[in-house]
């Protein structure tokens, strides 16, 4: 869980920029956005064979 303590006289954008800083190095927000919804097995395994195939698109290309 990602926490800042806010400053007596600090102002509340600087403690936001501060608290979105620490949760970007978190890597808290790529996790949220990965768990956001149900992935059935079939939408799973899509995405999977895109990535397989986007890889070896790109070492073919590379290859020549």
């Amino acid at each position: 869980m990602t926490q800042i303590i806010v400053g007596e006289n600090e102002g509340i954008e600087s403690a936001l920029r501060r608290f979105k800083r620490e949760v970007s190095k978190a890597g808290i927000l790529p996790d949220l956005k990965k768990n956001r919804h149900f992935e059935t097995p079939l939408e799973k395994n899509k995405r999977k064979a895109q990535a397989v195939a986007r890889s070896k698109r790109y070492k073919r290309r590379m290859r020549t």
